[in-house]
């Protein structure tokens, strides 16, 4: 197996919406962008696979090694092997995907965010860096297409946290800021238990507005000139927007299954957004 096809394996099996969001792309962003997604699911994977923090402490730094070894042109994983070909000609920083690692670092010591601004700082040092690292490897004309970038990866995350409330919760953690369950009287019992109620309905109702609003906040920074060349934002976003109607229409019920698109319909939104450009 190449490196390319491990990255390719690695992001099929994570299910997410990659594949139709690169379906347009030429062959060098698509593998580079594959490649990248793959390096986040590497990090993220150990924080979610790895029961004890000292042993997944001791694996992201090994992949702070693996970084150093890689920008000295002496990868020894597949994925950074995947990578390599494309660290200096499409501009991507050591420091950019260091802090990637330090992001998912961060759910090692934190499992609850008590504000809004909280879980904004997270989900940029995550999403956002991803995002805007995507953003640099599509091309840019316009410098206000990093803040586009930014405010999208943030809307990308925001989304996977509403999704996956009951998930998470299984795991011991709420990403939901304490304060909005505050204000809708929402117990983190209920959530941890699985219990729906009224509140909790209302919770993920005023949720699921803040992300949309955040999304067309989003697209207000992206110039039009550079719009054609981030398309395969444009497209996840879309598919992202469209599931979570499909979570409100099934009344918010995450916490016991997780909802999903089929297939036929993302691409049918992939298509929409690629035509109307």
């Amino acid at each position: 197996m190449t490196p390319d096809e491990y990255c390719r394996d690695k992001t099929a099996h994570s299910h997410s919406n990659l594949h139709y969001s690169f379906m347009f792309l030429p062959k060098t962003k698509r593998q580079a962008l594959t490649a990248l997604y793959a390096f986040y699911q590497e990090a993220n994977e150990i924080v979610e696979k790895c029961s004890d923090p000292q042993i997944a402490l001791s694996k992201l730094s090994w992949w702070r090694q693996e970084l150093a070894d890689t920008y000295q042109g002496q990868p020894h994983h597949p994925v950074t092997k995947a990578i390599l070909p494309y660290l200096s000609t499409l501009k991507i920083h050591a420091e950019s995907l260091e802090e990637i690692i330090s992001g998912v670092e961060m759910n090692l010591s934190s499992s609850r965010y008590e504000t809004f601004e909280n879980l904004q700082e997270y989900c940029c040092k995550t999403a956002g860096i991803v995002s805007v690292i995507s953003t640099t490897i599509l091309g840019y004309t316009d410098s206000q297409t990093i803040d586009y970038a930014n405010k999208l990866g943030i809307s990308f995350q925001l989304g996977n946290i509403l999704r996956n409330v009951g998930e998470d919760a299984r795991h011991n953690r709420i990403y939901l800021p304490m304060e909005d369950l505050a204000q809708f009287n929402v117990p983190a019992a209920d959530i941890l238990n699985a219990r729906y109620t009224k509140n909790f309905q209302e919770l993920m109702k005023f949720e699921a507005e803040r992300i949309r609003n955040l999304y067309h906040a989003a697209f207000k920074f992206l110039p039009f000139p550079d719009r054609k060349l981030q398309i395969p934002g444009l497209i996840s976003a879309a598919i992202n927007l469209a599931l979570l109607d499909e979570i409100e229409l099934d009344g918010f019920m995450v916490l016991d299954h997780k909802i999903a698109l089929p297939p036929h319909r993302k691409i049918l939104i992939a298509l929409w957004v690629w035509f109307k450009g």
